[in-house]
């Protein structure tokens, strides 16, 4: 027989490894791994009454004393969940720093099968299928990746804003491409997926990277004019010149539109002439418009567009 001394001495070591495992997984553990690590299910018991350990879910274990934080309830749910889940939603878009998330909200999704799984600090979605590409991974969670983020947002039904700040950051943060996200819905709307008109309305004016660069793109459309390509990169024998809000490439006509703030600083202001000067030098006509023109002067913002868009072409022609 093992003496009661060795006994101790291999629990000892099982729950420092214990310790260890739970210590790469912000504080969490599942009792398989407990298993694995050669804790007894006696030893295990032992261990919650000792105050080491502190069942969270049936199959999980956290270490007593390690923070509650919002990457712990990722843990324990994706432990609890196994393998094939995911955090998504509005979870998925706070790992990815989306803009606008719920901060606090803890969301999976796991494969549908008879059996329905629930956690007691979560949201817990269902689904018959993930695409290839839909299941990335962030931070070491398993997760979903910004357009199937973006996709389920709009399934749940999110709010039109709170769709729109997510599509328009993930545009931002090139985590996603409304060329992938317009291949993506008609995927969805094969399969009668909700969401998709939704979708299908925001993505019209999408492509910018910020909600004054929408609404350009949204009064460009709703005054008849003609969409200018997002964000493009201009360079001079194959280097980098300067990346631009909107560029309409026949007529080598750059439009820029500015915040509210703009730039302020003395460097940024020498940043953006030099940008301007050196646009110029290679031929494009460089227009900008500011927040209140493209909130408050409609009118005279699409007036003008309109005449300069005329001028370059009669310009380029002769």
């Amino acid at each position: 027989m093992t003496p009661r001394g060795g006994v101790r001495l291999e629990t000892d070591v099982a729950l420092r490894a214990v310790l260890a495992i739970a210590g790469e997984q912000h504080g969490a553990i599942s009792v398989a791994q407990v298993r694995d690590c050669g804790l007894s299910a006696r030893a295990q018991r032992s261990a919650v009454a000792d105050g080491h350990l502190s069942l969270v879910e049936p199959t999980v274990l956290v270490v007593r004393g390690s923070p509650d934080t919002w990457f712990r309830r990722l843990q324990v749910g994706l432990l609890a969940l196994g393998p094939a889940a995911c955090v998504s939603h509005e979870a998925a878009a706070q790992l990815h720093g989306m803009d606008g998330p719920n901060e606090d909200a803890v969301e999976f999704t796991t494969p549908r099968s008879g059996r329905s799984k629930s956690l007691r600090r979560a949201v817990v979605h269902t689904t018959r299928v993930f695409g290839r590409t839909d299941v990335i991974r962030i931070q070491g969670f398993r997760c979903t990746s910004a357009t199937r983020t973006i996709l389920d947002l709009a399934a749940d039904g999110a709010r039109p804003e709170r769709v729109e700040a997510a599509i328009d950051s993930a545009i931002q943060l090139r985590l996603s491409a409304v060329q992938v996200l317009v291949h993506r819905i008609a995927e969805t709307r094969c399969r009668g997926r909700s969401g998709v008109r939704l979708l299908d309305r925001l993505l019209v004016d999408s492509g910018g990277e910020s909600v004054l660069e929408r609404t350009f793109l949204r009064l460009v459309r709703e005054e008849g004019l003609p969409r200018p390509m997002t964000q493009r990169r201009i360079k001079r024998e194959g280097k980098h010149v300067a990346r631009v809000d909107f560029l309409y490439a026949n007529e080598r006509m750059v439009i820029e539109v500015t915040g509210r703030l703009g730039h302020s600083t003395p460097t940024d202001r020498e940043r953006d002439a030099q940008r301007r000067n050196e646009l110029q030098d290679l031929g494009y006509a460089v227009y900008e418009y500011t927040y209140g023109d493209v909130t408050r002067r409609r009118d005279y913002v699409a007036r003008t567009l309109r005449e300069r868009l005329a001028a370059r072409r009669l310009v380029l022609v002769t």
